[in-house]
């Protein structure tokens, strides 16, 4: 069987690029033909792929070809002929308007992965349109959570079949023993409002008052570092408070943490959750629509209500306080880790896509 799995840019450095590749991967592993595809650019994807896999850019740059939706429908329906493509999986929920005539009268099985919350348009009216058109017309949609899928059921017209399948972990479980006295709170994430980090920062003036020999990282970079930079620098928290900025390594501030906080307004689906499981972290988070709940669920980390300033600084600074619980957590952490293995969730791929 031949699958086109299809993006906006594999050149990307996303997650949805990030989780996209290792699907083409764990798929071209278990003997499925791949095409990568990306609708503009994607001739060196960013992330790894087996040798296996072929790269296909619908178009070389963007410009005003590129916005001729024609055009890419067009490039899209030829590929799929001239590949014998068996199934199409569409990487993100927009570009079903472009897919969805493209497949009319082709034996293609059609598949819709969404990676954000459904309760959240990212200011598109188009995507709206696109996920009820998917829910209706297309073969399949996946949502990364329990939750997004039951949006997804109570929001849509469908006749498509809706199906939960959580995006792989990209770190397998650790074994290596961590450091005492570490006294590390990380947060990992694009500095930008959705990810809440003006919030954090709110919350760690009362935790410094309270604590004072921990400190708080914050990797990521993005339009939000002035802002937050002002808001350390007034509040004279600079000797607590490092903005790390973009890593390529991310795993060796997993390592050197003890505490991870997550502090968004909302997500799709918080990969950086999955990677605090492989590392043993205890988290504090906001149980924000949609993931942390799910993710978190049975490993004793603390949920915050949403948006709740003072309560994520009292349970930060509990967890702070509790050495025990955080080696009981980071335990537990590792346990559900292992559910997120890509070879967990490849064979649930696997299996919708025989299902269908």
């Amino acid at each position: 069987m031949k699958i086109l799995i299809l993006g906006s840019n594999f050149n990307n450095t996303g997650g949805t690029e990030r989780v996209g590749s290792m699907l083409a991967n764990g798929l071209s592993e278990a003997g499925y033909e791949i095409v990568l595809a990306s609708i503009s650019c994607g001739n060196k994807p960013f992330f790894p792929l087996n040798n296996d896999i072929k790269v296909v850019p619908l178009f070389d740059t963007i410009g005003r070809t590129f916005y001729r939706t024609p055009n890419i429908i067009n490039r899209i329906r030829k590929l799929l002929k001239e590949e014998e493509v068996d199934t199409l999986i569409v990487v993100e929920t927009m570009s079903v308007l472009f897919t969805l005539p493209a497949v009319i009268g082709l034996p293609v099985k059609h598949i819709c992965w969404e990676h954000f919350n459904f309760n959240n348009d990212l200011g598109k009216s188009g995507r709206r349109i696109a996920r009820q058109l998917a829910a209706r017309y297309c073969d399949s949609v996946v949502t990364l959570t329990e939750r997004d899928k039951d949006y997804w059921l109570q929001g849509t017209q469908h006749k498509s079949q809706i199906t939960a399948i959580a995006n792989p972990c990209p770190f397998p479980v650790q074994k290596f023993v961590k450091e005492e006295n570490i006294k590390i709170v990380l947060a990992v994430g694009r500095l930008t409002h959705i990810k809440g980090f003006d919030m954090l920062l709110e919350a760690w003036l009362q935790v410094n008052l309270s604590i004072t020999n921990w400190k708080l990282k914050i990797v990521g970079e993005g339009e939000d570092r002035a802002q937050l930079t002002d808001f350390i620098e007034k509040n004279e928290l600079a000797d607590s408070v490092e903005l790390v900025g973009n890593t390529d390594d991310i795993s060796q501030y997993y390592r050197q943490a003890e505490i991870f906080c997550l502090s968004s307004r909302f997500e799709g689906f918080p990969m950086v959750l999955l990677e605090t499981l492989a590392f043993g972290l205890p988290v504090v988070s906001f149980d924000c629509d949609t993931g942390p709940a799910e993710v978190l669920e049975h490993t004793g980390s603390v949920l915050v209500p949403r948006n709740d300033v003072n309560q994520l600084a009292k349970s930060l600074i509990s967890l702070m306080n509790d050495n025990e619980q955080r080696k009981v957590i980071g335990a537990r952490s590792k346990e559900k880790a292992e559910v997120y293995q890509p070879q967990n969730i490849i064979n649930q791929w696997t299996s919708l896509i025989e299902s269908i």
